[in-house]
């Protein structure tokens, strides 16, 4: 494995086990964020290992979509691409967006950050 897919797994699994600590002191925005963040370098890994050139993007659908184009096929539903898009905005900053009543709580953590185990799970499998 490249070195560089090796730093963007670091990366990941920093922010995935942030959002864990995040939950645990019920800090669910920053949770939220690094859950996101956590799934975004994960497929950015497998992009890099598969020597496709970086986008510069948030978007989880977009990512998901690239990698699905060469092949690369990561375990997340269009939904769940849905829910952490629609979540990142709102995590980041108090505005309206996709969700304009959006109110992070401990259930949509535990999703996320379940998602993210899980995407883990699909992305170490396909790179190893």
């Amino acid at each position: 494995m490249k070195d560089e897919t090796n730093k963007w797994l670091e990366y990941a699994d920093e922010n995935l086990r942030s959002a864990k600590v995040l939950l645990d002191s019920e800090l669910f925005n920053p949770c939220l964020q690094n859950a996101q963040q956590a799934v975004e370098k994960m497929l950015k890994a497998v992009l890099v290992e598969s020597a496709t050139k970086l986008k510069k993007t948030h978007s989880i659908n977009e990512l998901v979509s690239i990698l699905a184009e060469k092949g690369l096929n990561v375990e997340i539903t269009e939904d769940e691409c849905d829910l952490l898009d629609s979540i990142y905005l709102p995590s980041k900053y108090p505005l309206g967006g996709v969700m304009p009543d959006f109110e992070p709580d401990l259930q949509i953590c535990k999703q996320c950050i379940a998602l993210a185990e899980r995407v883990w799970d699909s992305v170490t499998n396909l790179l190893s």
